[in-house]
């Protein structure tokens, strides 16, 4: 099997109905990486094998950190836009406020 389908078929553990059943799919995955002649899929194979119980522990708490993510780009774009600018105070409100912005960062 390719690298390509490999990847794509990964994705799926996130789609299993029960956390058995993920555990089943990653087991399987990591093997079929791990048989490959190739030494990346081998090592992400030695990674996901080490992260296994951390990765269906999503089963029991299923958070993401995305929206935590998106924030801290949010801040980062905005300390880009603001270099140079003396007035900390406002730089803090506008993290502050962020929260209940509707709207892209662009520019």
């Amino acid at each position: 099997m390719g690298i390509y389908y490999l990847k794509e078929e990964l994705r799926e553990v996130w789609t299993q109905p029960c956390k058995n059943q993920a555990e089943k799919f990653l087991d399987d995955w990591i093997r079929k990486a791990s048989s490959s002649e190739i030494g990346m899929l081998k090592t992400m194979a030695k990674t996901l094998s080490s992260y296994k119980s951390g990765i269906l522990a999503y089963y029991d708490f299923p958070l993401s950190t995305g929206p935590l993510e998106g924030t801290n780009n949010k801040i980062k774009t905005m300390k880009r836009q603001a270099y140079g600018f003396r007035d900390m105070e406002f730089f803090k409100l506008k993290i502050m406020a962020l929260h209940e912005t509707k709207y892209a960062l662009v520019g």
